[in-house]
């Protein structure tokens, strides 16, 4: 039985997330994917970890304080060749394929980061796996998000500031997809039934995890929306998907400031029989 929401805190990124040595993180939805991305690598690197952040879609070209290393190459077997060349030198790098945008890096095919993976090259790959214009809220198409195989944990993101908003392109990415999973019309205030809905749908945020772990990420949560990702957790963690244990919320641009880690309490875990 149920009897209430778990909180712990926590400034380590890695620990919010029940991080594994060899996993392969795949990061989809929308609400700052990229930089959580690069703030991951960048604690991972600091603990001594050897990383390969990445993209099976596309991502702008990270600044030099996100990724000292990049490697653009469009040859499989030269990439491997330089990411081995790297990772000696580097804790964290960058894999894409080069394209004529120069500000955008071109993602691997999700069988390339499976072969990465079955090298073992790094302790970890991160994966920025879908595209959401920037947007706080999305929802897939029939193709996305490109979660590889090999994938062990779904980062499952949205925005909170997408809350109360009108579900219009603005605010939103696909909204006739997320009018679709949640039944919302296109206009109406963004509710936290419908975002708990969209996180928790097979077709929705989730779409492809496959038997991935997955952990929904409330982002841009300040002190002034505390109450508001709360509400939003215990909605998400009601729904009781197999596969999300807890929510994690916070701010991913503030590395000082404390993520929170919530769970639904039980009888069991209170030790009451």
């Amino acid at each position: 039985m149920l009897t209430g929401l778990s909180l712990t805190h926590t400034t380590d990124l890695a620990v919010a997330l029940g991080l594994r040595s060899g996993d392969v993180v795949c990061l989809v939805g929308g609400g700052g994917k990229t930089s959580l991305m690069f703030r991951l690598a960048h604690e991972l690197a600091v603990a001594g970890e050897h990383i390969i952040s990445t993209t099976t879609t596309r991502i702008m070209s990270p600044a030099p304080e996100e990724s000292e290393c990049i490697i653009l190459e469009e040859d499989a077997k030269t990439l491997v060749i330089r990411a081995r060349d790297a990772l000696l030198r580097y804790r964290h790098i960058t894999l894409a394929h080069p394209q004529p945008d120069a500000d955008k890096l071109k993602g691997l095919l999700p069988e390339m980061v499976d072969h990465l993976h079955r090298l073992g090259l790094a302790n970890y790959i991160v994966n920025e796996a879908d595209g959401a214009a920037c947007l706080p809220l999305k929802a897939p198409n029939l193709t996305e998000p490109v979660i590889p195989s090999s994938t062990s944990l779904v980062i499952a993101m949205v925005g909170i500031e997408a809350i109360g908003r009108p579900l219009l392109p603005e605010n939103a990415f696909r909204v006739d997809n997320i009018s679709r999973l949640t039944g919302l019309k296109e206009g109406e205030p963004i509710t936290l039934e419908a975002v708990s809905l969209l996180i928790t749908h097979p077709q929705g945020i989730i779409q492809h995890a496959m038997g991935a772990r997955i952990i929904p990420f409330i982002n841009k949560v300040g002190e002034d929306q505390v109450t508001r990702a709360e509400a939003l957790a215990v909605k998400i963690l009601c729904r009781r998907h197999p596969r999300i244990e807890k929510v994690v919320y916070g701010e991913v641009r503030r590395p000082a400031y404390p993520l929170t880690i919530a769970s639904l309490k039980t009888d069991e875990s209170d030790g009451k029989h």
